[in-house]
């Protein structure tokens, strides 16, 4: 039976459990927004390390905005999948939607971390962390990203994942950490209790928040 996460918080704390090797050693948590920086904050302060987002965007299929075709991140990388002109998407089409989310990708920049550039990642290591992998893509562009960066380690860190997108991403990472792999996977959210839109503001008062000492010794 595939597990069960009342939130995204419970989500952290548990996968917080499955990381606490990394504990004092000052990983830097790198969130994909928006609903994983909810669940960054929780890890950066559980494993006394720091946070920071990773900014990626979904390619989405023509007809169908909620699945991907793909991803792309702030350098303009691009990762397209290999069904995505079966959904529909011609290089016309694959070009436009590029434009569009690399505006985003910007304009989320600018937004979230304005008075500072993204935390060095060189030498260090980065857990890379999603609520969750459907198709994987986003998180393939997210570890490129980082990857390019030059961490010491890559971890790539979900609660659950369709068990086929797993195995895509694990070539991209050092090490990943996911709690669960059902295979009746359909959506992220099927396994959430509560799954709400996370607005931009709490993200950017998330990134702005002090870390929180943690008292949870011993509880993995």
């Amino acid at each position: 039976m595939a597990v069960f996460f009342a939130s995204r918080l419970d989500a952290a704390r548990r996968l917080a459990a499955a990381l606490a090797h990394f504990r004092g050693r000052n990983p830097l948590v790198l969130a994909i927004p928006r609903g994983a920086v909810v669940m960054g904050r929780v890890l950066a302060d559980e494993l006394q390390g720091e946070l920071d987002v990773v900014l990626v965007r979904k390619l989405r299929a023509p007809l169908h905005a909620e699945f991907a075709i793909g991803s792309i991140d702030e350098s303009g990388w691009v990762y397209v999948a290999e069904y995505a002109e079966s959904a529909g998407a011609d290089r016309a089409y694959l070009e436009q939607e590029k434009r569009v989310q690399l505006e985003t990708l910007r304009k989320r920049r600018a937004e979230y971390t304005p008075a500072r550039p993204p935390i060095d990642v060189k030498g260090r290591i980065a857990i890379v962390v999603d609520d969750g992998l459907a198709t994987g893509a986003t998180m393939i562009a997210a570890l490129h990203a980082t990857r390019a960066r030059q961490p010491a380690r890559l971890v790539c860190a979900v609660p659950v994942a369709a068990p086929e997108s797993l195995e895509k991403v694990r070539p991209y990472a050092d090490e990943v950490v996911c709690l669960d792999a059902p295979e009746n996977f359909h959506a992220v959210g099927q396994f959430y209790g509560e799954f709400r839109q996370v607005a931009d503001e709490e993200v950017m008062a998330l990134l702005a928040a002090k870390p929180q000492a943690t008292q949870r010794s011993g509880a993995e």
